[in-house]
């Protein structure tokens, strides 16, 4: 039991620390939500306390009206931190590789499975919803990636459904916070070891090509070039 509570006195500060941190960096982009934040709390708990006394039990009304307040204040502070943490990610090269990340269960996500010299990416996610490829970058540029990877799925996997949209703020693009929900959204039509299929495939294609012997011998083209003649 002491191993156990010196194990929780530790870990407190750390997480202390962390929410302090994640308030500050939210508060940089949202300059008002300690004042929403407490806002909600106040209310919430004014609201509990009068109807305590409303129905002559203030001391229970008013203990359950802080802990609602206290859940409350936890929900709208989560929400604000995530809204500002996208906010500042939004734009950036493999900003989706981040949210990919962290999709959850049942996805298996590889960043970065296409790239140009712009630096617009594609990334891929496989799961029950079949294979999904999300690009960023310049939309004009990203669908033809897009569209050689489509058809690249389509050679090795014809019978796997292949879903792609681009992350961005224009017409008929996916913005970054919405990423995750609109892959959960999709409908799920493979079987969990029809995911292992669909994976193992990907992942021997992605070894086969890692593992292509180079040509060896000079580059054609450079000839004796630089070469001074003896």
């Amino acid at each position: 039991m002491a191993r156990k509570s010196n194990a929780e006195t530790a870990a407190n500060p750390g997480r202390l620390k962390q929410i302090a941190l994640t308030y500050k960096m939210t508060r940089k982009a949202d300059p008002k939500v300690g004042l929403i934040v407490a806002g909600v709390g106040i209310v919430t708990f004014g609201v509990f306390l009068a109807i305590g006394f409303l129905i002559d039990a203030p001391v229970y009304l008013g203990i359950l009206g802080f802990l609602v307040a206290f859940l409350a204040m936890a929900i709208v502070f989560g929400r604000r931190a995530e809204a500002a943490a996208f906010g500042q990610m939004e734009g950036q090269p493999g900003a989706a590789a981040a949210v990919l990340d962290n999709v959850g269960r049942g996805w298996t996500t590889t960043p970065a499975i296409a790239m140009n010299k712009s630096q617009d990416i594609v990334h891929r996610a496989v799961g029950k919803a079949g294979v999904v490829l999300i690009g960023e970058g310049n939309p004009n540029r990203v669908k033809l990636l897009l569209a050689n990877e489509k058809k690249k799925m389509a050679r090795i996997m014809p019978d796997v459904p292949v879903h792609d949209f681009i992350v961005g703020t224009g017409e008929g693009e996916v913005p970054l916070k919405k990423v995750r929900t609109t892959l959960i959204k999709l409908p799920r039509v493979l079987s969990g070891p029809q995911i292992t299929a669909v994976n193992d495939k990907l992942r021997a294609m992605g070894d086969l090509m890692s593992n292509m012997p180079l040509p060896k011998g000079p580059i054609p083209g450079r000839g004796m070039k630089g070469q001074r003649p003896r």
